[in-house]
């Protein structure tokens, strides 16, 4: 392709709206253009990108089995008032009426219409299992649109439906999907961490994200530094610490004075305690009634754990009313001692030796408390993972937090949909069942703003190679010397004719405008074609990633050029 026929349009500068790294070079590179809030256009070089990523998500999902589909965009609300997510869903489901006053939504997701086109096909557990798949637009009318591509309210996805007699045949997709989804995201030249994650309102009883690790990620994950467990932070588990040998306790609870210090920091400097031995107390209303919740001082509560924990439908924060009737006392001074409701504790708080609680008593607090002895509690992994803490899989590792764009997830959905939607099949002895379900999604756009977001510098985006809108650029220095840009057109013909996607920069510009452009628009490889070189029968071959320059005989490009993108593919 060349450079002066191609609707490239670069920018010098990033849009003042622009709020992330993938959305300033994505519009700087000419690769997509607003339309409106959340919507936008894609240009050919964008095109091009999110192209190569349907092209690996498509042949590894045929390579694992799964039957390509296509399904509308615009959905009947008799799907979805079935399904009950009609009313629950909120208000990202963009809701309209046809000239019938008959109501549709654009889907944001696809499990009823899928549930309902397998109903009407398939009967009988011979046909199973079953795994369909799409690559379409998505619409979610997001309250707040924010960094392009990866938060939009219209974005495309390849989203994948499994069906299933028993839960064998599930967990054996689930297990398949997985390793196809590792496969595509080594294939686009990532590096990623698949997690264990909530299941949010997909639903469903077990699930992983696939997270590309960037320091700008919006999600941190828990990862261990010994052994492959990570996990979505809202999810991560903490290994339990080992029980203590009991001790006599020569010290009994004394009630101390602590005026108008409620803080953890206020009442740990007042106190000139250590934050981890004082016991946090924390007042929830929950669809199970009023529960106390205890971490140590230095621990943040998971609120997640905590509700998975009690088998609770939803959990909130106690208004300053329900604290004062369970506690006898305003917020910042509540403790466990003393209290006739359910309290559910972290581990740790299990081992705190003479710890610091509220005493239920304004400006008071006690000292000297001991769990078992002075108060009974149920104890469970409650707080939310840091830099630090061991990890709950294997004996040596440690976990770190690091930060990561959620690219693809995989849930186990059960029979969720099935159920209520009717969705049954005849089992070999002729009993009808409902089917089991899994749901496996990946982010078009979103990996390839990903992608940039973890492969970027001052200059702009370092495409990996397998999502690079080319794979290499060949920069003729002046195209108004004839023999540079005979020379240029000749290797530009033979990359072609070697089966390479090459970009020729053929614009009658000076040559730092063309390098500027280059290193902005990231392709792998560039081979600058200059008058000087040409003259010993030699080109520069630049490399985007390290900013390697050499010198290579003209004949000798197309060979090389195929080593180093052949390099990189690999991550060398």
């Amino acid at each position: 392709m060349r450079f002066s026929r191609m609707l490239l349009p670069t920018l010098k500068e990033s849009p003042a709206d622009a709020d992330v790294v993938s959305l300033k070079l994505m519009m700087r590179a000419g690769m997509i253009r607003k339309v409106a809030a959340g919507i936008y256009n894609l240009l050919p070089m964008g095109v091009r990108v999110v192209g190569r990523v349907e092209t690996i998500v498509r042949e590894e999902m045929n390579k694992a089995g799964a039957q390509e589909v296509r399904m509308p965009v615009v959905v009947p609300s008799e799907l979805w008032k079935e399904s009950g997510r009609w009313d629950a869903y909120g208000k990202e489901l963009l809701r309209l009426r046809d000239r019938h006053d008959r109501e549709f939504c654009l889907g944001p997701t696809h499990e009823e219409v899928i549930t309902d086109m397998v109903r009407r096909e398939v009967r009988s557990y011979r046909e199973l299992p079953m795994n369909l798949y799409q690559i379409q637009t998505k619409f979610r009318d997001e309250i707040r649109p924010r960094f392009g591509l990866m938060r939009g309210r219209e974005f495309t996805m390849k989203d994948a439906y499994s069906f299933h007699a028993d839960d064998e045949s599930a967990d054996k997709e689930y297990r398949n999907m997985f390793e196809a989804y590792c496969r595509i995201f080594e294939r686009c030249g990532l590096e990623f961490r698949p997690v264990e994650a909530d299941t949010g309102n997909i639903g469903g009883n077990f699930s992983h994200e696939f997270m590309v690790l960037a320091d700008t990620g919006e999600d941190a994950i828990a990862a261990c530094n010994a052994c492959s467990y990570a996990a979505n932070v809202e999810r991560a588990e903490v290994r339990r610490p080992p029980s203590q040998p009991a001790t006599e306790q020569a010290k009994m609870p004394e009630k101390v004075s602590t005026p108008g210090k409620k803080s953890v920091e206020e009442v740990s400097a007042f106190l000139k305690v250590a934050p981890k031995r004082l016991i946090k107390t924390l007042i929830y209303e929950t669809d199970k009634g009023v529960v106390v919740a205890l971490v140590a001082g230095d621990d943040e509560l998971n609120e997640i754990k905590f509700k998975r924990a009690i088998g609770a439908g939803f959990v909130v924060l106690a208004s300053e009313g329900i604290v004062v009737e369970t506690t006898n006392a305003p917020s910042g001074f509540a403790g466990p001692v003393g209290l006739k409701t359910r309290i559910v504790a972290d581990f740790n708080v299990r081992w705190l030796t003479d710890a610091v609680t509220g005493a239920n008593e304004a400006n008071s607090h006690l000292i000297n408390v001991n769990a078992g002895r002075d108060f009974e509690a149920e104890y469970f992994d409650l707080k939310t993972a840091r830099d630090g803490d061991a990890c709950p899989r294997c004996a040596s590792g440690v976990l770190s937090i690091r930060r990561g764009i959620e690219v693809g997830h995989i849930f186990k959905l059960g029979t969720k949909y099935s159920k209520a939607m009717n969705t049954t099949f005849l089992d070999e002895a002729g009993k009808e069942r409902p089917m089991i379900m899994g749901c496996y999604g990946i982010g078009i756009g979103r990996t390839a703003a990903a992608a940039i977001e973890q492969n970027h510098d001052q200059y702009g985006i370092i495409w990996p190679a397998p999502l690079s809108p080319f794979d290499c650029e060949v920069t003729p220095v002046n195209v108004r010397d004839e023999n540079t840009l005979k020379a240029a057109f000749g290797i530009y013909d033979s990359l072609k004719e070697a089966g390479l996607d090459a970009l020729i920069d053929d614009r009658d510009e000076r040559a730092g405008v063309k390098f500027k452009d280059a290193d902005l628009i990231g392709i792998p490889v560039r081979i600058i074609v200059g008058e000087k070189n040409l003259k010993d029968g030699l080109v520069e071959l630049k490399l985007r990633k390290t900013g390697e320059v050499r010198l290579i005989k003209v004949q000798e490009v197309v060979q090389e050029v195929k080593a180093l993108l052949e390099k990189t593919t690999k991550g060398g």
